[in-house]
């Protein structure tokens, strides 16, 4: 209850958002915040992805967590999940390091998920993410827009995890670098 009480502020302070565009102010639809914030947090861990050395990539802070690689095909895995949620259909797990044994392999994969969850949401629009689905984790009923969310901050979660990677491995992630 509380988790979607905060959930229907964020969603609510994310529609009265202004935009600074070329025509100024505008206010965004809910399909559109949740495509930006989408958009936002894929932008950011895909430039990580693209970034950190190939070698590097089953790098490990300790024994027991994923590798860097295993990270970012997880994120891209749960953004396959949602879209095919969103599309109706059955999810297939397919995130396994197996499956993507090159650094342009796991970054082709997860550019493929940020992109077809984004499409999914632009083709839905603002009626479509109001419809309510089946979370694939809980089981729950909740509206797409909230399916949606909760993905972003998954991947909001797995970028907060891969900038300890960077930083443990002695380098510096992307968006902390000086902006030219």
């Amino acid at each position: 209850m509380k988790n979607r009480l905060a959930r229907t502020v964020l969603v609510a302070s994310l529609l009265t958002s202004v935009t600074w565009a070329q025509g100024g102010p505008k206010t965004l639809t809910s399909c559109q915040a949740v495509l930006e914030s989408w958009n936002d947090v894929g932008r950011k861990l895909i430039a990580m992805a693209e970034d950190f050395p190939e070698d590097k990539y089953d790098f490990k802070p300790v024994p027991a967590q994923r590798s860097f690689a295993e990270q970012l095909l997880h994120a891209a895995g749960s953004n396959d999940l949602f879209t095919a949620v969103a599309k109706g259909e059955k999810p297939v797990d397919d995130e396994s390091r197996a499956h993507y044994m090159t650094k342009a392999a796991v970054v082709a994969y997860l550019k493929k998920s940020f992109a077809d969850g984004a499409a999914v949401i632009k083709a839905r629009g603002d009626a479509g993410m109001a419809k309510t689905v089946v979370s694939f984790e809980s089981h729950e009923t909740l509206p797409l827009l909230d399916l949606a969310y909760e993905l972003v901050e998954h991947s909001g979660e797995h970028y907060g995890q891969l900038v300890v990677y960077y930083r443990v491995a002695g380098l510096v992630p992307p968006e902390s670098r000086p902006q030219k």
